[in-house]
């Protein structure tokens, strides 16, 4: 992890300082946890739940509610499998498309 990342890391740790302890390690596991190229943790919450020390049903409480907080987002769907990634409000980028009019 070179400077930048820890930075950013940092920077997102506390932003997510009114979350609880376990909203917290979600979303921290989600931004340390190895990502494909759109970002997303190709990892099941049974894996995840492990890799943390939480039971599977706790960890996808916990993520159902960070998804509803919008920490994270879906990113793509395998079957019944959801994966997903940080969102714009965790990353801290703004993610503008501008529209223009059609002619």
């Amino acid at each position: 992890m070179n400077d930048d990342d820890k930075l950013k890391t940092l920077r997102l740790l506390q932003r997510t300082a009114g979350l609880t302890a376990n909203q917290r390690l979600v979303v921290m596991l989600y931004a340390c946890h190895p990502t494909d190229r759109s970002g997303a943790v190709l990892e099941t919450a049974v894996e995840l739940a492990k890799l943390v020390g939480l039971s599977p049903t706790v960890f996808s409480r916990t993520r159902r509610q960070v998804i509803e907080a919008g920490w994270l987002e879906e990113s793509e769907r395998l079957a019944h499998i959801r994966y997903y990634r940080l969102s714009s409000k965790a990353t801290g980028e703004n993610v503008v498309v501008e529209f223009r009019r059609a002619t």
